[in-house]
Formats: structure tokens, C-alpha cells, sequence
């Protein structure tokens, strides 16, 4: 491998200091990519008017042909900070506008590509905010193929797009969870169920724990809480708090279901036999034990 400064005008932006990732590695064979530490775009979805797409200024790499909002990353930056970081630059994307959906990853070896799929929180028009772009737009998910793509762009789009429709939820037996370990709970249900909340904000969950593809997931959590636990504080944690007005299982067994009818694809967690059936009879497409999220957890801290 060798690292290549670029050359006066090619992908950063031309005014300004650069930084030292704005270089090319250059394979052995002669293949040249983008991005001293690796690179990642942002593919941002949004329901109502499609994916964003970036038509590249001439003089970048494959110029002319459209691909996402993206560059090289950031010494020590991750995937998820770079992509968005990038698209701010080159597309205004404002703060808090998107949410992480999961991330897929083309790893060379000596150079990676993090594609970012993010589901659009608040509406937004993007601003052309740097040289790199002569259009940006939100192109229909059925329209995108028409454009001249990107070429590592448009080998990846076929596989990215199937994707787009699985939407991974997690619908959490709190009281079964907590109660899996002897650490008092019982003194505090409610501070009990607040920590595993905490604990539960940003979970990462690998593709193959989820059955799925791509590399990294990160998907939304229902948390049922019943009795005690349900005077856990109100706040604006992501995570979703259902408070069962009656048996907890119950109430589990209905978010399932109400979720499931919603199109997610869910995921119950519960090491309770009955419930277990019960919750693959009202549309859950997976049930794991308590044991399997807090590995995941365990991970995740």
C-alpha cells in the first residue's frame, strides 16, 4: 500500500487546510482509493421523497456520475461521525436530522468503505455547500438506478436497496431482563428499569445476531414495563418505554403485534417459555433470551 497526497483540485475541497486523511492509497495493482483511513457516505432515506444523491463535480473521482454525500474519514473518526461530518460539508445536512439505521461495510484491506444508511428524523433540503457538487436531490428509491451511479456506488445500490425495506425492532420484557441478575433490582424496580433504559440508548447489534445483513445495526427499542418499574421517570430517551397497565406479558404480546402489523421486523426478548410462544404467534420474526441481550449489552458498554 502507498499513500499519495492528492494532486491540486482533486476530491477535498480545493480552499482550506486539508487533513491528513485527504490522500490516496494506492493498491499494488495500481488501484487508487480515496481516503488515508477509509471513507464512508451518508445514505439518507426519507419516506416521502427517496435517497439523497450527490452529482459529482468533473474533477472529483468518476466525476459526473451521482453517489451519496461522503469523503475520506478523520484519523480515529468513526464511520457514523465521518459520513454525517461529510455530508454537513457537502450537503447541509442539519444536526439531529438523521438517525442511524445500520452500516455496510466494503473492506479491501488496505482501504474500507462504510456506507451509513440513516432514516431522516426531520425533513430537510440540502444545500450545495462546497465545490464537490453540481446537484444534489432526493431521487425516488424506484428512480435511483436510472442515474449514471457511481461505479462502487452502483454495485453496492442492488443489495442496499433490498435493504431498505427491513426495519429491525426490539421489543423488551424489561422485568424479565432485569431479573435475570441478583444485583438488587428487587430494592429499585423502577431505578432498575431506568438503568437497562439507559443501558439499552445507541444499542449496536451485529448484522448476524439479528439474521440480517450488512455489518452493524442499530434498531429501535421498545422497553414493557410492569408494576413497580412503571414509575420509571419520564425523559426523551429513544428508547420507547410501554408501561403495562395489567400483566406485563400481556402488554408485551400487544406491542409485539402492534409492531409487527406496523411492517418492523421484531424482535422479542424474553426467557419466558409461555411468552416465547406467545410472542412467535402474535408476529415476531425472532425471540432471544435475556442472556442474548445482555451479552449484547455487556459488548455495547
Amino acid at each position: 500500500m502507498t499513500v499519495v497526497p492528492p494532486a491540486p483540485g482533486e476530491p477535498r475541497r480545493p480552499e482550506g487546510p486539508r487533513n491528513p486523511g485527504d490522500a490516496w492509497v494506492v493498491a499494488a495493482s495500481g488501484e487508487k482509493y480515496w481516503g488515508r483511513f477509509g471513507a464512508a457516505g451518508l445514505l439518507a432515506v426519507d419516506p416521502a421523497r427517496g435517497i439523497l444523491l450527490q452529482h459529482r463535480v468533473s474533477w472529483s473521482h468518476f466525476g459526473g456520475t451521482w453517489g451519496l454525500p461522503g469523503g475520506a474519514l478523520h484519523e480515529g473518526e468513526s464511520a457514523i461521525a465521518g459520513a454525517i461530518r461529510e455530508a454537513q460539508e457537502e450537503a447541509g445536512v442539519p444536526d439531529g436530522a438523521v438517525r442511524a439505521r445500520f452500516t455496510s461495510v466494503l473492506d479491501l484491506g488496505i482501504w474500507s468503505y462504510t456506507t451509513v444508511i440513516a432514516d431522516v428524523q426531520s425533513g430537510f433540503d440540502p444545500v450545495i455547500s462546497d465545490p464537490e457538487s453540481v446537484a444534489l436531490e432526493w431521487v425516488p428509491v424506484d428512480e435511483v438506478d436510472a442515474r449514471p451511479l457511481h461505479p462502487g456506488f452502483g454495485a453496492a445500490w442492488p443489495t442496499l436497496r433490498n435493504q431498505l425495506e427491513v426495519r429491525p425492532l426490539i421489543v423488551v420484557d424489561a422485568a424479565n431482563v432485569v431479573g435475570s441478575v441478583p444485583d438488587g433490582w428487587w430494592k429499585d424496580r423502577a431505578g432498575a428499569a431506568s438503568r437497562l433504559r439507559e443501558r439499552l440508548t445507541g444499542l449496536a447489534v451485529p448484522a448476524n445476531a439479528l439474521d440480517l445483513t450488512g455489518d452493524v445495526w442499530f434498531p429501535e427499542v421498545s422497553m414493557v414495563v410492569e408494576g413497580q418499574a412503571r414509575r420509571i421517570d419520564a425523559d426523551s430517551s429513544p428508547v420507547s418505554v410501554v408501561r403495562a397497565d395489567a400483566e406485563g406479558d400481556d402488554a408485551i404480546v400487544a406491542e409485539v403485534s402492534r409492531q409487527s402489523d406496523a411492517g418492523r421486523t421484531v424482535v422479542a426478548v424474553t426467557s419466558d417459555r409461555e411468552l416465547q410462544g406467545r410472542v412467535t404467534e402474535a408476529g415476531a420474526a425472532q425471540v432471544r433470551s435475556a442472556g442474548w441481550l445482555r451479552d449484547l449489552l455487556e459488548h455495547h458498554d
